[in-house]
């Protein structure tokens, strides 16, 4: 399991945008997918993104058509950028990475979208 770090998030305005980014310290061997979580205060944890290391996308209808996953050739960095935020996109954004050896989380990057 290797720690991943998240960063990006932020206050902003409804309408408004932000980039997360998501990094590995090392290289992972074996991805399979590289995903984007996010929890809502007082709500379960949910899956937002995902993205193979291939490149197939996949969306939660809740941010299909703003959002936009994205990773590098190398597979060390991740990204979701965010566009036409709303009120309800207020979360906890979390980064997952999935590999043979298991599940690869980073702590969190809070994003508070303000009406």
């Amino acid at each position: 399991q290797v720690q991943l770090l998240e960063s990006g998030g932020g206050l902003v305005q409804s309408g408004g945008s932000l980039r997360l980014s998501c990094t590995t310290p090392r290289t992972i061997a074996g991805i399979r997918t590289m995903n984007w979580y996010r929890q809502p205060p007082g709500k379960e944890r949910e899956l937002v993104a995902a993205i193979t290391s291939s490149g197939i996308t996949n969306y939660a209808d809740f941010v299909r058509g703003r959002f936009r996953i994205s990773k590098d050739k190398a597979l060390r960095v991740v990204y979701l950028q965010m566009d036409s935020l709303k009120p309800e996109d207020t979360a906890t954004y979390y980064c997952k990475i999935n590999s043979p050896w298991g599940d690869s989380w980073g702590q969190g990057t809070l994003v508070s979208v303000s009406s």
